[in-house]
This record gives structure tokens, sequence and C-alpha cells, in this order.
């Protein structure tokens, strides 16, 4: 009766095995075009209440805060999304995509959210650098995960990488927060990754 268990546990762990090891080299169709869209327009939305709004010189603290709850709030929806729409294309697999793509944006995830914490506590003299840092770790958490998105997402990360680097060199002149630093990069990066999602589903699955 033992080895019978031991039998059956071992069957279950290789099955385990061959379903992860299937997640992490498809595809990943949880993420729906809409809610990517949506997160870009939020974006721009934060960007321009920021320059109606917000004083000049642009207040360190404030600013940080209407970006983290945007970045926040985009996280917590597409998550939402990605969660519901995995388990309805993904069926028996959900469980494995959804670790396989969350172990390929985590890191990226994290050293962008722990970014405003060190810069803050030991150069805060540099916190000018906190949009074009937060674009290139973007970028380079997409081309992280390029086995679970469409071959063209190449272009997001490589926009993304872009972005980044002529936000530090234009910054760099007056060491200053725009809000349009992080507002038209993300905003336009997040619409073409939403428009490069919904042309590889081909409309299908929750497109636009």
């Amino acid at each position: 009766m033992a080895e019978l268990e031991t039998d059956l546990e071992k069957a279950l762990a290789d099955i385990d095995a061959i379903k992860a090891q299937l997640a992490r080299g498809s595809e990943f169709r949880g993420w729906g075009p809409a809610t990517v869209a949506l997160t870009g327009l939020m974006a721009g939305a934060a960007a321009a209440a920021q320059a109606a709004f917000m004083p000049d010189p642009v207040d360190v603290t404030n600013w940080l805060a209407i970006w983290v709850l945007t970045a926040v709030l985009g996280i917590a929806l597409v998550v939402a999304e990605a969660t519901t729409r995995s388990r309805r294309l993904h069926s028996h697999l959900a469980d494995e995509m959804i670790h396989a793509a969350a172990a390929q944006f985590v890191p990226a995830a994290a050293v962008g959210a722990l970014l405003p914490v060190v810069i803050l506590n030991v150069a805060p003299d540099a916190v000018w650098m906190l949009p074009g840092l937060w674009q290139l770790v973007f970028g380079l958490g997409i081309f992280a995960a390029s086995r679970a998105l469409p071959q063209a997402m190449a272009v997001a990360g490589a926009w993304y990488l872009a972005c980044g680097l002529v936000v530090l060199a234009v910054a760099a002149g007056d060491r200053s927060l725009s809000p349009w630093a992080m507002g038209l990069p993300f905003g336009i990066g997040q619409l073409l990754f939403a428009a490069i999602l919904h042309r590889a589903l081909g409309g299908r699955h929750g497109g636009f």
C-alpha cells in the first residue's frame, strides 16, 4: 500500500512538472487588450491632471503618490482580468500559466517598486531619474517575458527602453520631474502593447 501511494505521488509530481513546463513554453493569453489600453489612458489622465493642477516645481511626494496609485490600480485591473481570462482560455493549465507569467514579470515589478524607496533614502537628489529608470525596467520586463508574449511585443519592449534612455537624457538638463515624462511613454506604450495583443488575438477572446 505504501509503495502504491509513493508511485501515485511520483506520478502526480511528474504531471505537475509536465504542466509547468508546458506553461513556461506557451503563449499566455490572459492579458486583455482593452484593459491594457485602459492603463495607457490612465497614465495619460494622470499626467494631464498633474500638469493642470500641480504647482511647478512638482512636489516629489505628490508626484510619487499619484504615479504609485496609478500603477497599483492599473496592475490590479490587469491581474484581475488576466486571472479570469486565463481560467477561461487555458482551462486545466490556467494556474500554471498564471504562475509562469507572474514569475517572468515579478522581478521587474519588484525592482520598479523598490527603486523609489532606495533613491529617496540613499540619493534623493537623483529622484529625477525615476521616470526613465521605470521605463527601462518595464522594457526589460517585457523582454524577460517574451516567451509568453506575441513575438511583435519586442516592439513595445524596445519602445520602453528607448523612451527610458531619452527621458533620462532630457531630464538631465534641469533634473526636474515632469508629468509628461511618465504620461507620454507609458500612455503610448500601453496602447501599443494593447494593439499588439489585439492583433495577435485576431480580435478574439475579448479583444477590442
